[in-house]
This record gives structure tokens, sequence and C-alpha cells, in this order.
């Protein structure tokens, strides 16, 4: 059988399932999942407003949250982020940066029994804190290390 003839048969198959599905209802293509974003919290322009946004007004500070982060960052536009939450029942994490536009720079939400851990990249245009914030609960803690933004990316 020619390639391109089978090609075009796979996905004519997969159209009409599609659209089968589509209207059978079990596919909702106006149902849209991540509609429910903490808005007030990802447009705040400094760290209090977004750890108010996030519900958080004063976290404390946990060895149990283990935030790791470059000293200096020598490409601003890369800057590697991880984070270990060891604080069982941990429901979110989320990634703050003091002097960006917006201070919020993301936010990670875990079922029950998911590993709270996470990794980004994350943008910074100048020296700051970095901040983690875990959620166990109604409580909030932090882990914060600052990271050294070089403008030449010389690592100096």
């Amino acid at each position: 059988m020619n390639t391109t003839r089978r090609t075009v048969l796979k996905g004519a198959t997969a159209s009409t399932v599609l659209a089968g599905l589509i209207a059978a209802g079990a596919l909702r293509p106006t149902q849209v999942f991540a509609s429910d974003w903490n808005k007030a919290a990802f447009e705040a322009k400094d760290t209090p407003a977004a750890l108010k946004g996030l519900g958080a007004g004063a976290p404390a500070e946990n060895k149990d949250l283990i935030l790791k982060v470059p000293d200096i960052a020598e490409n601003g536009a890369v800057v590697p982020v991880d984070v270990v939450s060891n604080i069982p029942n941990t429901s979110s994490i989320a990634i703050l940066i003091d002097k960006n536009p917006t201070a919020l720079s993301a936010q990670f939400m875990f079922a029950n029994g998911a590993l709270p851990e996470v990794s980004a990249r994350v943008k910074m245009g100048q020296t700051s804190l970095v901040k983690a914030v875990a959620k166990v609960g109604d409580k909030f803690y932090v882990a914060q290390k600052e990271v050294k933004v070089t403008v030449g990316g010389c690592g100096g």
C-alpha cells in the first residue's frame, strides 16, 4: 500500500472518530479546564500582593522546603529553579521573584499522593530574591534565596 494513501486513511479515520466523540458529547471543546486560574495572584505587581492573592499572608520558614537556584545566573532569560517539598500533604508550590514586573512566576497544584517536586526555568531581569511558597492544608511555608543576574553573562 502506498504510504501517502495510508497516511490519508489514518487521518480520515482519526477525524471521523473525533467527530463522533464530539457529536456524542464525550468531548466538549467549549469546556476549559484552566479557566479557574488565580488572576489576582498572577497579575500582582509585588510579592506581598501576590502572596495575598495566593492566600498566604506571612508564610513561615521551613527547612523541609528545599529551593535550589544558582548563586549567579549568567543568563537571566533562563534561570533554573528546582523546588522539593518534604512536608507531608503539600498541595501546591508557587515560585515568586521579588523584582520581576509580576512577582508570581509559576504555581503548581498536586493531587493526593503526587510528589511535590517542580523544576522550572524562569526569567529574571535583575538580581532578586527567589521564593518558593508551599501550601500544606491551611498553612504556607517559604524558602528563599538571592540570585545575582549578571548583565553581560560573564559570571562576575
